[in-house]
């Protein structure tokens, strides 16, 4: 890490050992990254006497609910509740975490900003922000080694949970020597690599398997087989018995095909809300994309919501990607 980063990681550092009690915040459609991250950095406070709340307004996925610590989390926090430190972990931007968040929400708050999206807006009054890092779980590494707390077992389930689902079981292109050298440390605890794999990656549910038999069928091609969109609607939510929150992860079957750059899931959460994860191989910036939507995340991995019918975003996300696909590789 360069001077500035140390630098950062210190001041911070020291800031939350000031603290006496925080509320600590994550992204709606939680995933492996914030889950684990918000958890691991909880878990490292409350050893170190900090009153902690956690918070995250979205539906937790079945295959994170091993996680250490997860049953502490709540889905209600009332503004007139808040700490006087709260801390967003992964969130691009506040409103991920808390729809409808207004300024005075806020008003003399420590809003403490930790996350690794290239698209966070620095909204915090305190900001870390690291888009070279494959997963924010290795942020909350490096912040709990400046903070001289012990690496346990349970501490560091949730932080190998956060970068083995950012880098796709160190498969994707975010994935770095760092990545690798974190997983080693936090091997030496002991955790059951094996059977956190196999929860996080393996295990399907009937209805699961279902959905994904629906995602395949719908799956459509274009711009000569390098473009894959897959559609589900609320039908196929319905018929399958899945709840959204069992399409993570299906986009990269769009993906994987051969000869496709570009890949998006769109998925219908309610009449006129369409959720849309993009995700892309080698060359091109899905982040930029997003942004076009209101969205963002990273230069392979990004995603928005849109405002209309399923037919209304299915046809503005094809020709987005059409017009992105066009201007050619690296321009």
């Amino acid at each position: 890490m360069d001077k500035t980063t140390n630098k950062v990681i210190s001041e911070l550092a020291k800031k939350l050992d000031t603290i006496s009690e925080a509320a600590l915040l994550t992204h709606i459609s939680p995933d492996g990254d914030c889950i684990g991250s918000m958890l691991a950095l909880g878990i490292a406070l409350e050893g170190l006497n900090k009153k902690i709340c956690y918070y995250n307004p979205g539906f937790l996925p079945v295959n994170l609910k091993f996680l250490s610590g997860v049953d502490k989390i709540c889905s209600v926090l009332p503004p007139e509740e808040f700490p006087e430190t709260l801390i967003f972990i992964d969130c691009a931007e506040a409103e991920r975490a808390y729809s409808g968040l207004c300024p005075e929400f806020l008003q003399g708050k420590t809003v403490i900003n930790i996350d690794h999206h290239i698209s966070n807006n620095g909204f915090g009054t305190v900001n870390w922000i690291d888009a070279g890092a494959a997963a924010t779980g290795e942020m909350i590494f490096h912040l709990l080694g400046e903070m001289g707390v012990s690496m346990t077992k349970e501490i560091a389930e949730n932080l190998y949970t956060a970068i083995i689902t950012d880098t796709g079981r160190f498969s994707y292109s975010n994935t770095t020597v760092e990545s690798f050298r974190i997983a080693a440390e936090l091997l030496k605890t002991g955790l059951d690599l094996v059977q956190i794999n196999n929860i996080l990656f393996e295990q399907k549910s009937l209805a699961q398997t279902k959905l994904l038999q629906k995602a395949l069928t719908n799956l459509e091609l274009h711009q000569q087989g390098t473009m894959a969109v897959i559609v589900l609607t609320r039908e196929d939510f319905e018929e399958t018995g899945a709840d959204e929150s069992l399409s993570e992860g299906l986009v990269n079957y769009a993906r994987n095909i051969e000869k496709v750059e570009a890949a998006a899931l769109l998925k219908e959460i309610a009449p006129d809300e369409i959720k849309v994860s993009f995700r892309s191989n080698t060359w091109l910036d899905v982040n930029q994309v997003a942004s076009r939507f209101g969205g963002g995340g990273h230069r392979r991995a990004s995603g928005c919501s849109i405002n209309g019918t399923m037919g209304q975003a299915r046809q503005m996300i094809v020709s987005a990607l059409e017009e992105a696909l066009n201007v050619g590789r690296d321009h």
